[in-house]
């Protein structure tokens, strides 16, 4: 079986099918078709900001489905639409055209179904509240009992290697800790889907590493499906089974790639000639977009 599927980016009527691929105005791609029940549908997802300095277009024709249990990556440069994408989908903004189901219902529906959890790219504690009640929180919101909130933070805790740290507050916790906490609150309802808007990216490269084994034990554990936004190749790789690369703005996807790495991976795997070559398609990948913009 093949590590990478096959190249996805289409080329014009007019390309040298010997020269390298160019991206389509009119992007669509669509992976192959999985049994499993899909948990995001989006079809030419486009999104126009209205600013004081005029029209500003995030995303165009964005084509993408999601199978139920995935850990889908989206990359690309600053400003392409990836924590954009990531927004429409939880229906924190709405797309100015295009249709959207988010586990089989609209992303209205999703969010007041409590369908997903989300991470942001800082932990967002408050610092008044120790970790148990910041754990607590959107648990008092929704009226769980104090028996079950107290059951639900100890198994997340748990789940993220933080038994003993019911006590402290954010500001004794490290910055890899308090994200974390963040990941555990984000799943203390549990929900169907992970949404993570670079959750890692302000931590060192050691935490980071470390952080990324401990999320891909935790998506084995829970089996939920995760949406994943990142600027780093190396991280994408690792996590996915799927990998979006996106263009800059305004945001297209230039492919998809499969990654069908066994689930107990270790970051050894980073060394292989298949994890390098998946790499470098993500590289083309980004490369063909910048293209695209020039």
């Amino acid at each position: 079986m093949s590590i990478v599927s096959d190249p996805t980016v289409r080329l014009r009527p007019d390309d040298d099918p010997s020269s390298p691929a160019t991206v389509d105005s009119a992007f669509t791609i669509a992976s192959e078709p999985s049994s499993r029940r899909l948990v995001v549908d989006a079809q030419n997802i486009s999104l126009t900001f209205e600013t004081a300095d005029g029209r500003v277009e995030a995303l165009s024709n964005v084509s993408l489905q999601i199978a139920e249990g995935e850990f889908v990556s989206f990359i690309g440069p600053s400003g392409c639409g990836k924590t954009t994408m990531l927004r429409v989908i939880a229906d924190l903004q709405q797309p100015s055209s295009g249709t959207l189901l988010v586990n089989g219902m609209s992303a209205e529906n999703a969010r007041l179904a409590r369908s997903y959890g989300y991470v942001f790219q800082a932990p967002a504690l408050f610092p008044w509240r120790t970790i148990e009640k910041n754990l607590k929180l959107p648990l008092e919101i929704m009226g769980f009992s104090e028996a079950d909130q107290q059951q639900r933070v100890e198994r997340y805790l748990s789940l993220v290697n933080l038994t003993g740290f019911e006590r402290k507050f954010p500001w004794q916790l490290s910055g890899g800790m308090q994200q974390r906490v963040s990941i555990a609150r984000a799943l203390s309802f549990d929900p169907a889907m992970l949404l993570m808007d670079e959750p890692f990216g302000a931590l060192d490269e050691i935490v980071r590493d470390h952080l990324n084994e401990q999320l891909l034990q935790l998506w084995n554990s829970t089996e939920k499906t995760v949406l994943f936004v990142t600027h780093s190749i190396p991280e994408a790789v690792f996590l996915s089974t799927k990998i979006v690369v996106m263009s800059p703005r305004p945001g297209r996807i230039i492919d998809i790639i499969d990654c069908n790495f066994p689930r107990d991976r270790s970051l050894e795997i980073r060394e292989t000639p298949e994890f390098l070559k998946i790499a470098q398609r993500v590289r083309t990948g980004l490369r063909a977009g910048h293209s695209y913009d020039e």
